[in-house]
């Protein structure tokens, strides 16, 4: 056995190997640079088109997988491995892929109809998927939704997509309600022309739309519910309150109330007179 030859002949094999896998280290690296280059291009012409954030980051995400893997068939293919039986392959695996990662493809599937109907969009705060923030990116499985407190959350596209999404940031202003405690000795309208006064003169509150609460009540239905309720010894009572066509509803009742006086009271009252009967006919 001539040790010697098989030495040159391992020698060269190694060398050559050695070769390919720096020229794939290097492939590699440029390959990369030229996928970020690519990118940074694409991202560039259309920011040009004024396209919207939400969909830039979403094609962005898109070429990027996709570049990712022709980097690696050319470097496989470089190592001489068949290209057209590793697309085979990959075919192949796409498809136990797909049986085994459902949850995956339907996440994929819900990302690109929240890409095209687009309920919300990069910045706006939104409530989805069981949480409430703003929205970072849309990614190609999952959403970021940065919480109040400053915390990243990922959420999948198909939770986000199958539940109730509530988007803040549709409207140019929101209504808050806040509830002022007021002492009993305050004249109630006083105190409603001062709150409205002084909400006026904050920067950030929308003056207009001012809703003014109102019985939508004729006279004579007002005069009836108040005679009821004075003369005859009715209580007003509310009965369920809701909103429907942008106002709220509230319907309302009259009941029986309890009576003034005590029911103890005219017992004593009448046993005193009965002691007292007694008290007198004694003397």
């Amino acid at each position: 056995m001539d040790w010697q030859h098989m030495g040159e002949v391992a020698g060269a094999t190694m060398t050559a190997f050695g070769l390919k896998v720096l020229g794939a280290i290097v492939a590699w690296i440029v390959g990369r640079y030229l996928i970020h280059l690519a990118l940074r291009l694409i991202g560039a012409g259309l920011t040009r088109q004024e396209v919207d954030a939400t969909l830039q980051r979403y094609i962005g995400n898109i070429v990027n997988v996709a570049l990712n893997i022709v980097l690696v068939v050319a470097i496989l293919g470089y190592f001489g491995v068949e290209t057209t039986s590793f697309a085979a392959l990959i075919a192949g695996m796409g498809v136990a892929i797909g049986a085994a990662w459902a949850g995956l493809l339907a996440n994929f599937a819900a990302g690109a109809f929240l890409v095209v109907l687009r309920p919300f969009k990069v910045g706006d705060y939104v409530k989805a998927g069981g949480l409430e923030g703003t929205v970072k990116e849309i990614g190609l499985f999952a959403t970021t939704i940065l919480t109040p407190d400053n915390v990243s959350s990922f959420v999948g596209n198909n939770k986000i997509f199958s539940d109730t999404i509530q988007n803040f940031s549709v409207s140019p202003y929101r209504r808050v309600e806040r509830t002022a405690q007021l002492a009993h000795t305050v004249d109630v309208h006083d105190a409603i022309q001062r709150l409205k006064e002084a909400l006026a003169k904050i920067p950030n509150v929308q003056a207009d739309p001012r809703r003014t609460r109102r019985l939508l009540l004729h006279r004579s239905e007002l005069d009836s519910l108040i005679g009821s309720v004075e003369r005859r010894g009715y209580t007003l009572v509310p009965l369920a309150m809701y909103w429907s066509k942008g106002r709220a509803k509230l319907e309302i009742g009259l009941a029986r109330g309890k009576k003034l006086h005590d029911k103890r009271a005219a017992e004593k009252d009448r046993d005193w007179e009965r002691q007292r009967s007694r008290l007198l006919r004694g003397h």
